[in-house]
């Protein structure tokens, strides 16, 4: 819009990972294959009692808000991954498989996604208009750091030190036991065990297979703005990616607690237990 003959900067690449039983990959170490036969780096990593195995790198004409996994991908994970796992997982042993989206910087020259660098890219335009492309999550407080930086400047504002670099996140806590089953909130931690201590059925599991109770499902309507079932299942918990079968089955009873705190109706229940059920499925392999 700032530029109407500028050129496109990004190059879409997908990437997916497959979510298996711990028992493919003994000990918690990760492994890593720096390159595979075609080049491509494979890793499994221990994972929230599960082990996590990537990746790919497909090219993608356009980007899709529901990345969906190729066959062909699940095929080559499972193919490597059998090479260096305590024994071979076929299809059947994955417990989710979810993919991503690279938004990766274009050079112009026709490179493989593989070869094409993961880094951030800032460009300023004769306006005046700063625009931040490519990066990843895991560099996300740099990419704004730099971000900011680079528009002060522009603005003329006065120089300021970045404040982020040290800062620590809620729930920060030092010393949490990894084997905690609340151990990823932190400090509110305290917080969902009063909930369970003033309602001893709020600490009921929701299922077998995973490690979420209720009062999860309660601290996520009330504490973390959790509007909609796949809120709950997919983000305020990882219940989708660990146990994406598991995370169906519980679906109903997560949406009927919610409806409770939320003043919702049996239409609602049904309609967001339909709507993730639906969702859900493209989470298991074909």
């Amino acid at each position: 819009m700032d530029e109407p003959t500028s050129r496109p900067l990004i190059t879409p690449s997908q990437g997916i990972h497959l979510v298996m039983d711990k028992r493919f990959l003994k000990g918690s170490t990760a492994i890593m294959v720096p390159q595979t036969e075609d080049g491509r780096v494979l890793f499994a990593v221990p994972w929230h009692d599960r082990v996590l195995v990537g990746t790919t790198d497909t090219p993608i004409a356009e980007a899709s808000l529901e990345p969906r996994p190729l066959a062909s991908e699940i095929e080559f994970i499972i193919k490597h991954a059998a090479r260096y796992m305590v024994e071979d997982p076929t299809p059947a042993d994955i417990l989710c498989v979810f993919a991503g989206i690279r938004p990766l910087v274009s050079s112009g020259e026709g490179k493989r996604t593989a070869s094409i660098s993961r880094d951030h890219h800032l460009e300023v335009s004769a306006s005046g208009l700063v625009t931040i492309a490519g990066g990843k999550w895991t560099t996300y407080r740099k990419m704004a750091e730099d971000t900011v930086n680079q528009a002060a400047l522009i603005a003329g504002l006065p120089e300021a030190h970045c404040r982020t670099g040290k800062l620590r996140i809620h729930g920060w806590l030092k010393n949490m036991d990894p084997r905690d089953p609340l151990v990823a909130y932190g400090s509110d931690a305290v917080r969902l065990r009063r909930i369970m201590d003033d309602q001893p059925a709020m600490g009921e599991r929701l299922h077998a297979r995973l490690p979420y109770c209720k009062a999860e499902v309660v601290w996520a309507v009330q504490n973390e703005m959790a509007q909609t079932l796949e809120d709950v299942l997919a983000r305020r918990t990882r219940a989708l990616v660990l146990d994406t079968a598991a995370s169906m089955a519980m679906a109903e009873t997560v949406a009927g607690i919610m409806a409770d705190l939320m003043e919702r109706d049996a239409a609602w229940v049904r309609r967001q237990t339909d709507e993730f059920q639906t969702l859900a499925r493209g989470y298991l392999p074909a």
